[in-house]
């Protein structure tokens, strides 16, 4: 078994400060969504992806992909937006075996009003508590991140 590269005091801080604050700041963000709107965090996510897609509707595969999401999260996600009137599901018209999401008016005219919730949050939570600068790192960062999990299973 390879030796394990322990964190020193510095980098357990700052682990432990990225878990809290992104813990807190996700909590905020969806207890906002919750009370103002009815949806959560993930629910807001999927309407978006969906609201930027051509016909504002994706197949379940690349929209789990896109959120990051297990095909079975996806799935009990997308059936409760169906029973809100939000999104609807129909078969792949070029593969039939394959199913599309699509965003309904309901879905969008909700959206378009949870977003302004949604980024007063991110703008009062983290954007003005925090430099430009470090702002733009923590973009960096992330993206690193990202790029070095994207595509790994989770």
């Amino acid at each position: 078994m390879p030796e394990t590269p322990w964190l020193d005091a510095e980098q357990q801080r700052i682990w432990r400060a990225m878990l809290g604050g992104t813990t807190v700041l996700n909590d905020r963000l969806d207890r906002d969504l919750r009370t103002q709107h009815g949806i959560s965090m993930p629910e807001y996510e999927i309407l978006v992806r969906l609201s930027e897609a051509p016909e504002r509707s994706i197949r379940m595969a690349e929209l789990a992909a896109s959120v990051a999401h297990s095909r079975s999260r996806i799935t009990h996600t997308i059936a409760r937006l169906e029973r809100h009137g939000l999104v609807s599901r129909t078969k792949a018209v070029d593969d039939r075996r394959g199913v599309v999401a699509e965003l309904t008016d309901a879905g969008f005219a909700l959206l378009q009003e949870a977003a302004h919730t949604h980024v007063r949050g991110v703008q009062e939570y983290l954007v003005q508590v925090v430099e430009p600068d470090d702002f733009r790192a923590l973009g960096r960062v992330m993206e690193a991140v990202r790029a070095n999990l994207h595509g790994r299973p989770f």
